[in-house]
């Protein structure tokens, strides 16, 4: 990513802190440096502009490798963009797409960055906070990387699904809360390690965003990291 991703990070963090106010709470509790997963709800396009331009430490996580494709000055300026926000492109799907996909994850933090996941898989349409996916505690208990709940409130109201800028009138929160060490729940290869550790993500997330509760997954299309019950096909529900 280079100079494109220094450059870009600078600008658009203090850009998006000065335009749209967000609210911040917790950085000092985001290690400064070592693996980390932010852990976040999700509910809007806007989450994952939200946590780089809050995070104290720069952040990756996946996007459409369609992002980076595109031609002319739309394109140019879409991978632009997403360079600089931290975005790293990702074909999705199932099977060697979903293996890649956890690769890329698995390497960034085994090199001591920070990647940003949602554990619900997609959006929540209805705002309301669904159960988690493994391939969150997977990474964390494959790698030893600490987990940072995230809670995000208003990003949906904020940018609603269908919107092409953000509003102002919306001022959103970023709750960033304790790292969670999941080592004692047992190895990656155990599915009931996997999905202790995850109920301990979302238990922690729900405190944050002070979302309902649905109680069941959100079966919209998966994608990516939500594809894990297909490389992890013993997922613990």
């Amino acid at each position: 990513m280079g100079y494109t991703y220094a450059i870009g990070r600078f600008l658009i963090s203090h850009l998006g802190r000065f335009v749209y106010r967000p609210h911040v709470e917790g950085t000092h509790s985001v290690p400064g440096d070592g693996p980390v997963i932010f852990a976040s709800n999700h509910l809007s396009f806007l989450d994952s502009i939200a946590i780089p331009v809050a995070a104290p430490r720069p952040v990756h996580f996946l996007a459409k490798a369609s992002y980076f494709e595109g031609k002319g000055v739309s394109g140019w300026f879409s991978r632009e963009f997403f360079t600089a926000i931290g975005a790293i492109p990702v074909q999705r799907g199932a099977g060697q797409a979903a293996l890649d996909a956890l690769g890329q994850q698995q390497r960034l933090l085994e090199e001591g960055k920070a990647v940003a996941l949602y554990p619900e898989g997609t959006r929540s349409l209805d705002g309301r906070l669904y159960k988690g996916r493994t391939g969150v505690a997977f990474l964390a208990l494959e790698t030893g990387a600490k987990v940072v709940p995230v809670g995000l409130i208003g990003t949906d109201k904020a940018m609603p699904v269908g919107a092409k800028m953000p509003s102002r009138k919306e001022r959103v929160t970023v709750r960033f809360g304790e790292p969670l060490d999941l080592s004692h729940h047992g190895p990656a290869s155990s599915g009931r390690a996997r999905r202790l550790a995850t109920d301990d993500i979302m238990a922690a997330i729900h405190a944050l965003s002070e979302q309902e509760l649905a109680n069941a997954y959100n079966e919209s299309p998966a994608h990516g990291i939500d594809r894990i019950k297909q490389v992890l096909p013993h997922e613990r529900r």
